[in-house]
């Protein structure tokens, strides 16, 4: 159903920002489903399959978030609703290029969804709420709480207090300057200027010193879209992470956990922190992390509420039928780039998000290896063990507590991705390579020529594509060999559309061109492999 609506005057120019300027649209890993449906059962509790879920994005701009969950799961229902047409029409354009028909985009207002919607298995609301009047932001909460299923998962990104204080000075100070203007181009090259000239003309030990020194690398490393929408919109209305749950609650909802759940764990923090808290906030977890949020002077969050029918049913203590449920993807760099070996020789990694990890026993290495080399394929327990087992040489009963003690600590670290069910990514590289048929699509008919690509892969993350990589993508239908995939490249050389080079100087010899061809479709297919952009 759709209602009238008449906009108001700050509605209207919210519109107009986002028709001017439209927000970068495409997804966001932390909210995708497939990790919704995962982190409630870290805490006792479970979400609806997303195979069949229905799923409501509030503000969905072109459906870049939206989309690829539609296109990875056919048998559900996806509906986004967003104030501006412009990006609302840019997704319907998307959609028809990707021939999907289990989702909708909606030009609509948050305010007018009422109960009459239906009910929702996820409820997804990304870089809207804290950018909204405070009506809008109760209607999110409304809608979230009338619109959600008895077991459903909210997702609610916003900024938040304290490390948004220093940012309103920035904010406050490019308003000043900027918004006076007329056009998006102007506001930002005044706002621009006018952090140019704080910057040289702050005194070294002021407030004001400190607060640019730590903004101005986001000032100058941001796309105009961003810092339209967060330093020169009419609203940016940050809050306490305790303001923010009161309200979800006084709607019915209750915090369940952070997107990035290693934020919570008071342990992340060091002894200082971890005994003082616990002793401070008496099992209280909303307590705690918004003790934490002072600490590390957080700008920004993204909370996962449910029903408050569910609140007592969470637990926020790891246990291991739980963690024997997930499935575990990682990915385990030895510093120095030798390979890991199974010994009891301490090995410094890289992992996720660059954190770094010593791993000492074989198992531990062992458990580093498995997952490394399934990377993007997810593992389950079960399959960990047994790989765990076999390259130790150890006896399962020795290996068990050692391997599932490591996956609660990387899981805690951070240093893990979960899910419920296994990732569809391929585990190698097949003879007739196929990538989903809606990511093909997004591609067909473009000149591989143009800017790289950016495709969303199996993970829910957007990648970016070689030329090459890109050339090929539309013919992995499963249906072409690695062989005809090399004649087509040499059929794009000989066309003039790509072209070869080995040492800087163009490919001529035809003998030479082919082995080339094949050596370069081998490499492109392993990079998408990686890329998790096959399936399985």
């Amino acid at each position: 159903p759709q209602r009238t609506f008449v906009p108001d005057s700050l509605t209207s120019t919210l519109t107009s920002y986002y028709d001017a300027v439209p927000y970068d649209s495409h997804p966001f890993p932390q909210s995708a489903v497939e990790h919704l449906e995962a982190l409630p059962l870290l805490f006792d509790l479970d979400a609806p399959p997303p195979q069949k879920a229905r799923v409501r994005e509030l503000g969905c701009a072109a459906g870049g978030n939206l989309i690829p969950f539609a296109a990875r799961h056919p048998q559900a229902r996806a509906v986004g609703v967003d104030l501006s047409r412009v990006q609302v029409a840019q997704g319907a354009a998307a959609l028809d290029h990707a021939g999907l028909s289990n989702i909708e985009l909606k030009a609509f207002n948050i305010a007018d969804i009422d109960a009459s919607f239906g009910l929702f298995d996820y409820i997804v609301c990304h870089g809207v709420y804290s950018w909204v009047p405070g009506s809008v932001q109760d209607a999110i909460l409304r809608v979230c709480a009338e619109n959600l299923a008895p077991n459903g998962v909210v997702y609610v990104s916003y900024n938040v207090y304290p490390g948004w204080k220093a940012r309103e000075i920035v904010r406050d100070a490019m308003i000043l300057r900027g918004g006076p203007r007329d056009t998006p181009e102007e506001k930002l090259s005044y706002a621009r200027g006018m952090l140019e000239f704080l910057e040289q003309s702050a005194r070294p030990d002021s407030v004001l010193r400190k607060t640019l020194e730590e903004t101005m690398p986001i000032v100058r490393n941001s796309g105009n879209y961003y810092l339209l929408h967060e330093f020169l919109e009419p609203c940016n209305e940050p809050c306490y992470f305790k303001e923010f749950v009161a309200r979800a609650e006084a709607r019915g909802l209750a915090y369940l956990c952070d997107a990035e759940p290693s934020t919570m764990f008071v342990q992340n923090y060091g002894e200082k922190v971890r005994d003082p808290l616990l002793r401070e906030c008496g099992g209280s977890q909303v307590m705690m992390e918004q003790y934490l949020d002072f600490l590390v002077n957080r700008t920004f969050r993204q909370t996962l509420l449910v029903k408050q029918g569910n609140a007592a049913n969470i637990r926020y203590r790891l246990e291991v039928p739980r963690l024997r449920a997930l499935e575990f993807a990682g990915v385990f760099r030895v510093d120095g780039g030798e390979a890991l070996t199974i010994d009891a020789r301490e090995q410094p990694c890289t992992a996720l998000r660059e954190l770094k990890v010593t791993l000492r026993l074989p198992a531990h290495k062992a458990v580093a290896q498995a997952l490394d080399a399934s990377y993007p394929c997810s593992m389950s327990t079960e399959a960990l063990l047994a790989a765990v087992v076999t390259l130790t040489g150890e006896p399962r009963a020795a290996v068990e507590p050692i391997v599932l003690a490591m996956l609660e600590e990387l899981l805690i670290l951070g240093a893990l991705r979960i899910r419920r069910t296994p990732v569809p990514a391929a585990s190698a590289v097949s003879e007739l390579p196929q990538v989903l048929a809606p990511v093909r699509r997004a591609l067909a008919g473009v000149p591989a020529s143009q800017a790289t690509a950016v495709l969303c892969n199996q993970w829910h993350e957007p990648v970016s594509l070689s030329v090459l990589e890109r050339s090929l993508l539309p013919l992995l239908d499963g249906a072409h060999t690695h062989e005809a995939l090399a004649a087509f490249l040499l059929d794009e050389v000989r066309a003039e559309r790509l072209r070869f080079l080995k040492d800087d100087q163009p490919l001529t010899d035809p003998s030479a061109l082919h082995a080339f061809a094949q050596e370069q479709v081998a490499q492109a297919l392993q990079s998408l492999r990686r890329k998790a952009l096959l399936t399985a």
